[in-house]
């Protein structure tokens, strides 16, 4: 499973979304629950799944599908 179908994975699961409806390119806009509240269940369950501990002044740039691939990438999740 590649870090993208992961991301996606958590991603619905979280927001309680279909897998189908987030893209590589989709951001908190396109996909519905992801409001504030959402954004923070989110980043948990990012940490969960990713094993990697976020520092909630990163939390305001991982608003898009790309930003957190990036972030992760940087993170050395591969």
């Amino acid at each position: 499973m590649t870090t993208f179908e992961q991301l996606r994975d958590t991603i619905a699961q979280t927001l309680d979304v279909a897998p189908e409806s987030i893209t590589r390119t989709s951001t908190a806009p396109d996909i519905p629950g992801w409001d504030s509240l959402g954004h923070v269940n989110l980043m948990m369950a990012l940490e969960q799944t990713f094993d990697v501990q976020l520092e909630v002044e990163d939390f305001p740039k991982l608003t898009s599908v790309p930003a957190i691939l990036d972030y992760l990438k940087h993170a050395g999740v591969s």
